[in-house]
Order: C-alpha cells, then sequence, then structure tokens
C-alpha cells in the first residue's frame, strides 16, 4: 500500500470559493530559495532538482524501509517587501520564493545527504536543503485558474477575510499546485492559496 500523504494532511484540501481556517502540522520539506520572475531559469533550475531528489527519496524509503508513497506535488512560499507586489501589481521581478516538496516524517537526514550524493547532475542541488517548515494557524482557500487570476482572491483574503476574523498575517504566501502544470488547461489549474495568521 502507498501512503498518500495529500490524504493523511488535512490541510492539503481545500474549498474553492471559502475561505477556512486551519492548523498546519510541523512539516519536512525538500526546499530550494530563489529570487524573481517563475519563469526564469532559476525557478526551473530548482523544480528540476526537487522532484528527482524527491523520487530518489520514495525508491529508498521503498527499498530500505519497505514504507512506499505518492510523491508529493510542488509547493512554493513567496514574498516581496510590498504585499502589493502580488496582490495588485503581479510584479514577479520583485518576488522572492522557496520552492519545495513535502516528504514523509520519517525521511532522514542521512537518507537525504545519500539521494543528494547520487543526484549530482541536477542544476540547483547545492541550495538543496532538508528542513521543517512550522506555519501553525492559516487561512487556505482552493484557487481555479491561472495563477496570474489569483490577484483579486488574494486581496479578499488579506484585506477582507482576515481583519474581520480579528487575525494578521505572519508568514509567508504558500501555494500548494494541485495539477501538473504541463499537462493542465490554465483554466483548471488547481492551487490551494494558504497565509500564516495569529
Amino acid at each position: 500500500m502507498k501512503t498518500d500523504l495529500k490524504k493523511q494532511i488535512t490541510s492539503y484540501s481545500a474549498r474553492r470559493g471559502v475561505f477556512e481556517i486551519v492548523d498546519v502540522p510541523p512539516l519536512r520539506y525538500l526546499m530550494i530559495d530563489g529570487h524573481g520572475d517563475p519563469n526564469a531559469q532559476p525557478y526551473a533550475d530548482a523544480v528540476s532538482t526537487l522532484f528527482p531528489v524527491a523520487y530518489r527519496l520514495k525508491f529508498m524509503s521503498k527499498k530500505e524501509l519497505d514504507r512506499d508513497y505518492v510523491v508529493m506535488p510542488l509547493e512554493a512560499q513567496w514574498w516581496s517587501e510590498e504585499m502589493a507586489a502580488f496582490t495588485s501589481d503581479r510584479d514577479k521581478s520583485r518576488w522572492d520564493w522557496t520552492a519545495m516538496i513535502l516528504v514523509p516524517e520519517w525521511t532522514t537526514d542521512d537518507q537525504f545527504e545519500r539521494t543528494r550524493a547520487i543526484a549530482a547532475n541536477a542544476p540547483a542541488l547545492d541550495e538543496l536543503r532538508l528542513e521543517t517548515l512550522t506555519e501553525g494557524r492559516c487561512v487556505q482557500t482552493l484557487h481555479l485558474g491561472p495563477f496570474d487570476e489569483e490577484g483579486p482572491v488574494l486581496e479578499r483574503m488579506h484585506q477582507e477575510f482576515i481583519p474581520v476574523q480579528d487575525l494578521r498575517m505572519t508568514g509567508r504566501h504558500h501555494e500548494i499546485y494541485l495539477s501538473d502544470i504541463r499537462r493542465t488547461d490554465p483554466t483548471k489549474l488547481r492551487t490551494i492559496l494558504r497565509q500564516p495568521v495569529e
């Protein structure tokens, strides 16, 4: 039996058109930091590094621990000095990001280091790390459609829902890409939009 963490971690489910408050447990991710437009080469290099390493970890887990699992989707944290760069301006050249993929909690540092050693040709391997992310309380919703149409949804989340709930934003904007961008019509892309709050 393959473990599907999307089905086990309740915060990997969201509803379109509904802002929900969720508590996200500490989770371990493969991570790579970068800056600028996600359509540029550094982001592509990050993605081209994360997936091969994630799959090698999966195969190692299956072989050594007899624990198979579904490789999780790509995720990313996004931030900028000015929030308008996300919501109204959508100036991607001003964005900072961390591209990441969730791994099971039983993934060890030793497995990670051994996987790095056999993925030597990955373009952004030097920037890759394994780290626990603690987000805690978050507001999230499901966005259906192109990434560039997220702005109005984020404005409602940031300026209407969060203040009305007597909350304030704390951590970085977080997106979970449930669809394969290479094979999905942009109008049908499914993305969880998440904002840590307190």
